[in-house]
């Protein structure tokens, strides 16, 4: 055979190998670079496919419809709780997972609640819900000190002065917790009188803002068209990056609240049906490794779970308190799924909040 079949040879030989290793995920919107992606490529020679999803209802209803061929999924730790119920995951084989040792405890014992014995999941984005705010506005109207509380989208005597500046989530999740935080309560508490004083905290408010909204905030805090944003910290980050790049003249803060926050602490996790789940394990490492795992705090602003991150972040990472903190301090809680009463309660009294009963 001559030299040039023979190199024809080894590159189809080489092309099919590498076609047939292929790692398939379904995994968050933006939250994985394609630089990190391509690296990891390399890394295992082999091919990832993504394909997406925008909330853990999604992905759960996908797979409950009977979705095959991934290996991989990034559920939120009350999500990771929901497959394992539907034994739809695969334990962790931590014999594959040298960089485990990378992550930081407090991480581990959060998710405890959902993955007894941290068994079938390994945290990889950390998120808090909180408001942003437009400092300088706050300053003007006389309620800048109000931004460590809820009371700043829940009192309405603070509402008053800064009326039509405020959007919330449109999540019943999201703000049943934070109002139910504003009152001293459990963000988890599903007692009737609690949910009651929750939701008549939120019609109390709601005159005063201008909108629930997920999907324009971070453009509308950068603006300046609003002041308060109760929403996501890597949102938040977005949009005060933002806003210094455009050289607003305003500055952009968000800091959690006194009474607690929301944390949320998405996972990668690993299919029971998994075509590859070497390649899944192969992944998990990689993305417990120091300097992969940095690209995500400095690309999204997100926490990270990941201790070893922390050498590569970049100063303006470093310098931040919220992507910086600490899970053993603050009052931080992650949420729980709710059984079918309860969600159907919820979604009774949500439907009553936002038609105006």
């Amino acid at each position: 055979m001559n030299k040039l079949a023979l190199t024809a040879l080894m590159t189809l030989a080489w092309g099919s190998a590498y076609a047939a290793d292929v790692l398939h995920i379904y995994n968050w919107n933006n939250a994985l670079s394609p630089d990190t992606a391509k690296r990891f490529e390399q890394s295992c020679n082999c091919k990832l496919v993504q394909d997406y999803y925008g909330d853990n209802e999604e992905m759960l209803a996908k797979l409950a419809a009977g979705a095959k061929g991934y290996d991989m999924v990034f559920p939120t730790a009350f999500a990771v709780n929901t497959l394992l119920k539907q034994g739809k995951l695969q334990p962790l084989d931590r014999a594959k997972l040298p960089n485990w040792k990378n992550l930081n405890s407090g991480y581990l014992a959060l998710n405890q609640p959902f993955d007894p014995g941290n068994r079938y999941a390994a945290p990889t984005v950390v998120s808090l819900t909180l408001l942003g705010y437009n400092a300088t506005q706050l300053k003007k109207a006389g309620v800048a000190d109000k931004a460590n509380s809820w009371a700043l989208v829940f009192d309405p005597a603070i509402l008053a002065k800064i009326k039509g500046k405020v959007t919330v989530l449109d999540s019943q999740r999201e703000l049943m917790a934070a109002a139910l935080m504003y009152l001293g309560k459990d963000a988890n508490s599903t007692h009737p009188a609690d949910w009651k004083a929750a939701a008549e905290a939120i019609r109390q408010a709601k005159p005063y803002w201008a909108a629930f909204n997920n999907q324009s905030y971070i453009k509308e805090l950068t603006v300046g068209n609003i002041w308060v944003a109760l929403g996501y910290s890597n949102d938040l980050f977005q949009a005060q990056q933002d806003a210094k790049a455009a050289k607003r003249p305003f500055e952009l803060a968000y800091q959690p609240q006194k009474e607690g926050n929301v944390l949320a602490i998405d996972n990668m996790a690993i299919l029971k049906d998994a075509p590859r789940p070497d390649l899944a394990h192969k992944f998990i490492n990689f993305m417990l490794d120091g300097k992969n795992a940095s690209e995500i705090s400095n690309q999204i602003g997100a926490t990270n779970p990941v201790k070893a991150a922390e050498a590569f972040f970049k100063p303006q990472i470093k310098a931040n308190p919220v992507i910086m903190l600490d899970p053993a301090k603050g009052k931080y809680v992650a949420l729980k799924d709710l059984d079918v009463k309860s969600r159907r309660e919820l979604n009774r009294l949500w439907s009553q909040i936002k038609i105006g009963r």
